[in-house]
């Protein structure tokens, strides 16, 4: 039985002002001041020659190698957070294949500064295999060790002692809660799940955040639908009280059952716009035997893990029982190479996080059941995960209408040195507001994280504010990753 748990704000608000899911027809979609990213058609009205184009990571090469001897082969379900200047990682550690569960799993740590470099400090807090001289922050705590998911709280009415949060366990044992004050040191919240369900549940990462958006806490958790592996959605107030779960409903097949398993969800709120939700989940294709037994022994793969293929694909969300597929292909694809082409190998990191100025950052569990097993890192450009891609000959996007809060229009862009963008404000009718038609823009050239769109009058839209205005892109040879309304 779930008890009703509501969300500070109430979803018919956050829909109708576009904030959470389509804003209801008609309506103007309010951006006061909030990024918009171009990952799905939110804001877009109609495109004439350009496209949503997803853009593929970079691979910056492995960051980690799961080498110790409570490590190993089958490490996984990894978690990135960043807490200030550090960024915590959490993985599972597993040296041999056991059952779900098993008293042989571990909650392993590392941590960096960069995103580049990472450290294994020996914290001392649990004999394993023999020695406390480890990086284990919990063991002997089965089931949860298994899938063990951790988060930072950003609730503001949070206890301090419990700024950390997670989840882990198993359909038998349902998900335990467990909270800490330093990322470290771990106690059960209680005895009791904090969230149980029945069937074919709970046996991959199962992700809990706090929604700055929605105002609570929401978690994505496993889920089968008709032997399809697939994700559903619980909320909470408190962490404790959950509601009634929900199938995700995925919009290429309009149906809570998804067109590929989908073994991992990694649903987190993006960073720099928390009001979008990022899935970088793996994708599983069980039986899709790329391998052959010879190849296998020749690589060391465990002799029960060759058998399939799994990549990485990015699924959206608004809050609410939706994921949006726009983009079906992969977003990391398997790499060069034998070893890339295992089963449950490719499975991204939860969590995408900044690791430089302009740069954010991926990390992709790679060789899994090989003696080689790590994690790899992918970059990308802030924002950069997908854009708005307009060729050579010109393209053109123009917006639904929205009320917006500011001074200035800010872009994330990427143009070649005989591309450009300009941008003409229109009323809801279309017709372009005096002042601002494409003719009065300043082509935007370059490449830039942000950059303030300007007109024969300078940048200042603050004469706008409030009204409803559409935006109409003209482009050429170019990314437009995100937009922003600045105060």
């Amino acid at each position: 039985m779930y008890l009703i748990a509501r969300c500070l704000a109430p979803a018919a608000l956050l829909v109708a002002t576009g904030i959470l899911g389509a804003a209801e027809p008609g309506t103007p979609v309010e951006l006061g001041s909030r990024r918009e990213l171009f990952v799905d058609r939110f804001l877009i009205e109609s495109l004439d020659g350009a496209e949503l184009f997803l853009h593929e990571p970079r691979d910056s090469g492995p960051v980690i190698a799961f080498d110790k001897p409570w490590e190993g082969l089958f490490c996984g379900y990894t978690t990135i957070i960043r807490d200030g200047d550090t960024l915590r990682m959490y993985y599972r550690g597993l040296p041999e294949a056991r059952a779900d569960g098993s008293e042989a799993e571990t909650t392993c740590y590392a941590e960096s500064t960069d995103g580049l470099t990472w450290t294994k400090p020996n914290l001392g807090l649990f004999e394993v295999k023999g020695t406390r001289d480890n990086n284990v922050i919990l063991a002997d705590a089965a089931p949860v060790t298994h899938n063990f998911c951790p988060f930072l709280d950003g609730n503001p009415a949070a206890d301090p002692e419990q700024r950390y949060k997670a989840v882990g366990g198993t359909a038998t044992s349902g998900l335990i809660g467990y909270v800490s004050a330093d990322g470290l040191r771990w106690t059960k919240l209680r005895d009791e799940p904090v969230f149980k369900d029945t069937d074919w549940v709970f046996d991959s990462q199962n992700v809990p955040f706090w929604s700055e958006a929605e105002g609570c806490y929401v978690l994505y958790y496993r889920r089968a639908v008709d032997g399809i592996r697939a994700i559903a959605r619980s909320t909470s107030a408190d962490f404790v009280t959950w509601t009634e779960p929900v199938q995700m409903i995925y919009s290429d097949t309009e149906s809570g059952r998804p067109s590929q398993h989908l073994y991992t969800n990694q649903t987190h709120a993006y960073f720099r716009a928390p009001h979008i939700y990022l899935a970088t989940a793996a994708r599983f294709m069980p039986g899709r035997q790329v391998i052959n037994e010879e190849q296998a022994a020749a690589i060391g793969v465990h002799p029960s893990y060759f058998h399939d293929t799994s990549d990485a694909v990015l699924l959206t969300s608004r809050g609410g029982d939706r994921y949006d597929r726009t983009f079906l292909g992969s977003l990391i694809r398997p790499g060069i190479g034998l070893k890339n082409w295992v089963s449950r190998t490719n499975y991204p990191a939860l969590n995408i996080v900044q690791t430089g100025p302009t740069e954010m950052s991926l990390y992709v569990q790679q060789d899994y059941g090989q003696p080689t097993a790590h994690l790899q890192r992918y970059a990308m450009r802030l924002d950069g995960i997908a854009s708005v891609r307009a060729p050579f000959e010109g393209g053109e996007l123009v917006t639904r209408p929205i009320t917006f809060d500011g001074n200035r229009l800010s872009l994330n862009f990427a143009t070649s040195a005989a591309g450009g963008i300009r941008v003409e404000i229109q009323d809801v009718e279309g017709q372009p507001i005096p002042g601002f038609a494409l003719d009065d823009c300043v082509e935007v050239i370059g490449n830039e994280i942000e950059r303030d769109v300007q007109w024969n009058t300078g940048p200042d839209v603050s004469s706008l504010a409030g009204k409803p205005v559409k935006l109409r892109f003209v482009m050429n040879d170019c990314d437009l990753f995100a937009l922003r309304f600045h105060p």
